[in-house]
């Protein structure tokens, strides 16, 4: 006898799986969760019909213990990009008795984090759950069923509000801004190019004079643009800059705070500036990506960015003679 895995019956099993005082099967009769805190037993009570004696109408769930469980927050916090983040997990997952309760208080402090976790936490169990029924399709001479995979990263971007820069936004992006140098100057000082580290701050500087050039009108040249990330709370969470000559647009900034990077909101603030972007005023962009993070190249080429330059550094002074 078969039963069609419905996503209906995929809710049913998930909620089975986690409740670990149960005793579940499925009544592959009539395609249904069967059992409770009790077993089978008040499920014979409601359905008198049922041939208690016929084992083979009942098969047992997939397997899934606070072990389980364990591994797949293990599996989550290793795999979290951002490291602050991924550290504060992972040292939740060392408390021993009291791991769930600290790995579950450690999400509540990071509510878009909890959202991810939860979105994982329903892909790799609905996961599971079709490759148990999988296996059972191939008992049954049956082609296997697929799984259409979910993009966790807009459910997070979902909380966030994208919005051109206002002048209340300066304060909170120079900051910002002076955090990231000091995380860029250690980068260069890390690889022993310390001068290269001063040359950024010097090009950095004019970050003084942004705010008349997001402002002004274009009668001043040159013109820019610039967009705003806030978390669902109202926080700052991150923005894009670039002024605009010659038909290009030079993105000078792109700039996320630390606690919100690995979710997708600095590929997002980017999208929608070009999205705002008039091509009758803008016919190109351009973007100095620093080396220590080329990963975000990937998400440049998805969005149809060329290589264009490569910037080499070299400190004479530094140089091994």
């Amino acid at each position: 006898m078969r039963f069609e895995l419905t996503e209906a019956l995929i809710g049913d099993i998930l909620f089975s799986m986690e409740d670990q005082d149960g005793e579940y099967y499925i009544d592959i009769v009539e395609g249904v969760v069967a059992g409770g805190m009790d077993g089978l037993e008040s499920y014979f009570e409601e359905n008198p019909e049922i041939d208690q004696e016929d084992e083979s109408r009942f098969i047992s769930l997939p397997e899934w213990d606070s072990s389980s469980g364990f591994r797949l927050m293990e599996r989550f916090a290793a795999g979290f990009r951002n490291p602050l983040i991924r550290d504060e997990l992972c040292s939740a997952l060392s408390y021993g008795k009291g791991v769930f309760r600290a790995f579950k208080n450690t999400l509540s402090r990071h509510p878009e984090v909890e959202k991810l976790w939860f979105a994982f936490k329903d892909r790799e169990m609905k996961r599971e759950i079709v490759m148990w029924y999988n296996g059972l399709r191939e008992e049954w001479g049956l082609e296997k069923i697929g799984m259409e995979p979910e993009e966790t990263a807009d459910l997070v971007l979902e909380d966030f509000r994208f919005r051109p820069f206002q002048k209340e936004d300066f304060f909170m992006a120079e900051a910002l801004h002076r955090s990231c140098l000091e995380e860029h100057k250690k980068n260069f000082v890390e690889r022993g190019a310390r001068d290269s580290a001063e040359v950024l701050v010097r090009e950095s500087l004019a970050f003084a004079d942004y705010p008349n050039k997001i402002f002004a009108s274009h009668s001043v040249s040159p013109p820019a643009a610039a967009m705003t990330a806030e978390s669902g709370g109202g926080d700052f969470a991150g923005y894009v800059f670039g002024f605009i000559k010659d038909y290009v647009l030079y993105i000078q900034c792109l700039e996320v705070k630390e606690e919100y990077r690995g979710m997708g909101i600095g590929e997002a603030l980017l999208v929608r500036l070009i999205e705002s972007l008039d091509a009758h005023e803008v016919g190109q962009v351009l973007l100095d990506l620093p080396s220590w993070a080329e990963g975000f190249s990937r998400v440049l080429l998805r969005e149809s960015f060329n290589p264009y330059t490569v910037r080499y550094s070299l400190s004479l002074r530094d140089r091994v003679q």
